[in-house]
């Protein structure tokens, strides 16, 4: 063989099918495509199923789907969820140095002071569950969640915490949940991806894409990022002066060229390809129809408090609803803006706190009672929170009390509630120390609740794995434990 000859007629070919691509795909977004997910027609063009998923569920599942309501910031539990009384009698002391020596956290120094409570609570529901006044819409609807008060994490920084939250690792470069989910479960709608994000609080999570990418697993189980306003998914719309009629002609013409070089080199990457450029046209009628609000009733958008065209938490929580109606697997819902250190009254516990509390109270129990009474709450499993918990102390800075009320980020007790999929309702689990610093009762690591998550869709996090550079991956790595007083 001329090797000479050889190359120079490979670098010949694919010269001309950059050309070509670049031709034929002028709009079309061929990098941000590369988020549009479509496993059922990964499926259908391999005659087979997905990898070493195959065999899943390993269960009868108790949910089909998932929505997460991620607080990115980190709400207080102490002003929501988890009353402490007795941390109101300490208000303004000093705090004790036990709670300091061998700690770190993200910006206390010196000697804080303890700092109580700033809303107040009461007991609601046939469960009696302590609520703060800062929720009342989510206070009638208790009986149907369970609160768990004591979270704890590893990192106490928004980025790796996130991460390890929702992926599992504190380091990028690991799938999201969302796509393990979607690449083990696959999609119940062939015109709509598996996963789906929507965010509001007006930026990203600090973690940023990273926080719904598909890591090492095939590309098209990242999350798809929808917007509220404009075309929903970033160039999946037809450029000006192109026919739905001739992007189905490129579309041929270019999988045509995707298939010969996944004979060629015989890379799975290549089928991604392939499945996402097929979801995107077929997202180009699907999606504009699933993300128009304004289909909905008057008195469900006012049940939810949302608005046409609004990038809004409660635009998100309706979009959530009608999303997994159609078949989606996993919407992931971020809502930035939670981190309140005291240092301005937006980022204060008496104010930012309270203005973002409002914010999502009404929509988020919209959610759990609109899918109740459409009878899809038993398979949907919700989960709400943050990526980690604050401070029993007032932050203070290199020695300086901040202006405002705020506390600084605590790794070793958080709230979270749960709802639906499975899981009880009007049911508390795990307790804190008298002052919310740590769990002394049923702790609940980051793990565990990733493996009951997985559990409540069937699959076995311990069994659930992807091979990658020789060695077995999974989402709760080498931990993890599934939660069994959660579930029904």
């Amino acid at each position: 063989m001329d090797l000479y000859n050889e190359a120079q007629k490979r670098k010949l070919e694919f010269t001309t099918r950059r050309h070509f691509l670049k031709q034929c795909t002028t709009g079309l977004g061929g990098i941000a495509l590369s988020s549009l997910i479509g496993p059922q027609q990964l499926f259908a063009s391999n005659n087979n199923t997905v990898f070493n998923a195959k065999n899943l569920p390993h269960f009868l599942p108790k949910a089909k789907r998932v929505i997460y309501l991620h607080m990115a910031g980190a709400p207080s539990q102490l002003e929501l969820f988890d009353y402490k009384p007795e941390l109101q009698k300490l208000h303004d002391l000093d705090c004790p140095k036990s709670l300091l020596e061998g700690k770190r956290f993200a910006f206390i120094q010196g000697i804080p002071k303890m700092l109580g409570p700033q809303f107040n609570f009461k007991k609601y529901g046939e469960s009696g569950t302590y609520i703060s006044d800062a929720l009342p819409y989510f206070s009638t609807i208790v009986d149907d969640v369970s609160i768990v008060k004591s979270m704890h994490t590893d990192e106490f920084n928004h980025a790796p915490a996130q991460l390890l939250l929702q992926t599992g690792s504190a380091r990028s470069g690991r799938p999201s949940m969302g796509a393990w989910v979607t690449y083990g479960l696959g999609s119940e709608n062939d015109n709509l991806p598996g996963y789906m994000v929507l965010v509001s609080g007006g930026k990203n999570p600090s973690a940023g894409k990273n926080a719904w990418g598909s890591g090492f697993l095939p590309s098209e189980y990242q999350g798809v990022q929808c917007r509220n306003s404009g075309d929903p998914i970033l160039y999946v719309s037809n450029p000006n002066g192109m026919s739905r009629d001739i992007r189905k002609k490129s579309l041929k013409a270019i999988n045509d060229i995707n298939k010969k070089q996944h004979k060629e080199f015989n890379d799975d990457e290549t089928l991604s390809r392939i499945s996402q450029y097929e979801m995107a046209f077929k997202m180009q009628i699907s999606v504009p129809d699933v993300m128009d609000v304004s289909k909905e009733p008057d008195y469900i958008r006012e049940m939810y408090g949302a608005k046409q065209g609004e990038t809004s938490f409660a635009n998100n929580c309706l979009l959530a609803r009608r999303l997994v109606e159609q078949g989606v697997r996993f919407v992931q819902l971020y809502d930035w803006g939670w981190d309140m250190h005291g240092d301005s009254k937006a980022g204060s516990l008496n104010e930012g706190l309270r203005a973002k509390s409002k914010e999502i109270d009404k929509p988020m129990t919209a959610l759990v009672k609109d899918l109740k009474q459409r009878g899809l709450l038993d398979d949907t499993l919700i989960v709400w929170g943050g990526e980690f918990g604050r401070t029993p102390m007032r932050e203070n800075r290199e020695g300086r009390i901040m202006p405002y009320y705020g506390r600084d980020h605590h790794t070793e007790a958080y709230t979270i509630w749960m709802a639906g999929g499975g899981i009880k309702g009007g049911f508390s689990y795990g307790e804190t120390d008298e002052i919310g610093y740590y769990g002394i009762k049923d702790r609940v690591h980051i793990h565990d609740l990733q493996a009951t998550i997985l559990n409540q869709l069937g699959i076995n996090h311990e069994k659930f794995t992807y091979n990658f550079q020789g060695r077995d991956f999974r989402l709760t790595d080498v931990h993890g434990r599934v939660i069994k007083d959660l579930l029904v």
